[in-house]
């Protein structure tokens, strides 16, 4: 089964295209241009230089979130019109997921973050038996207080991945918790992690047609929220002033 995936969730982007476990090719680009003028030449250039034409792809696979907004209706949108182009089938993959599986030959537990502002990170926990994943939790926005209070009852090396490892190291190690960092080449999100989460999606029959496929989010984005925060004050000013 050859699979071609999308990574754009963050600051890097990423394409890659694989046949089951193994890795073809992969192409990855952290310059800080937009993905919206990487992510389709990255795709084009590497699928021709391995002599793959679009058409021999059996799967679609994007990092679908948690992540940047932009990012991720970038990836996505780029995932449909493939997936519509070709009359594929799209996996939606957690971007937490894809980080971990980066890291899942290392035996331990596996803390993807990425960081979400606001003092938060976006989150999820998974145990490695140094071939496969075991889900902990669901994706979340979380505190860096909760996230805490969770690794210190766990009472195990967490391995810290993903744009907000940093952080979180920085923090949890000041408070004495067990924290590591892996090598700085596996610590951001690939596309080869999508491509590998998207295998055990379509082994478990959980891939999807074009039109299902949406992001997740997993928080409002910043306009929203401050829509939503004027319209409460703007409520409570009226309710005064009845």
């Amino acid at each position: 089964m050859k699979i071609l995936a999308l990574e754009s969730s963050a600051i890097a982007c990423s394409v890659a295209l694989t046949e089951d476990e193994e890795l073809i090719a992969q192409a990855f680009q952290n310059n800080g241009l937009t993905h919206s003028v990487t992510l389709m030449p990255l795709c084009e250039d590497m699928l021709k230089n391995c002599g793959v034409a679009l058409d021999e792809v059996d799967v679609i696979a994007v990092a679908a979130g948690p992540g940047s907004f932009t990012g991720l209706r970038i990836g996505v949108s780029a995932a449909k019109g493939l997936g519509w182009a070709l009359d594929r089938p799209c996996a939606k993959v957690s971007t937490l997921e894809a980080m971990a599986w980066n890291l899942s030959t290392l035996p331990g537990d596996i803390c993807p973050v990425m960081d979400a502002r606001r003092s938060q990170v976006y989150n999820s926990r998974f145990s490695s038996d140094g071939e496969k994943l075991v889900r902990l939790t669901a994706d979340r926005a979380i505190s860096l207080e909760e996230l805490g209070e969770e690794i210190k009852n766990r009472d195990r090396e967490q391995i810290l991945v993903g744009d907000g490892a940093q952080l979180c190291y920085n923090q949890f190690n000041r408070l004495g918790l067990p924290v590591r960092l892996p090598a700085p080449n596996l610590r951001f999100q690939s596309a080869w992690g999508v491509a590998r989460g998207a295998l055990e999606l379509a082994r478990a029959g959980q891939l999807m047609s074009a039109a299902q496929l949406v992001p997740e989010y997993h928080r409002l984005s910043q306009a929203e929220r401050e829509r939503l925060e004027k319209m409460q004050t703007q409520k409570t000013e009226s309710m005064e002033g009845v």
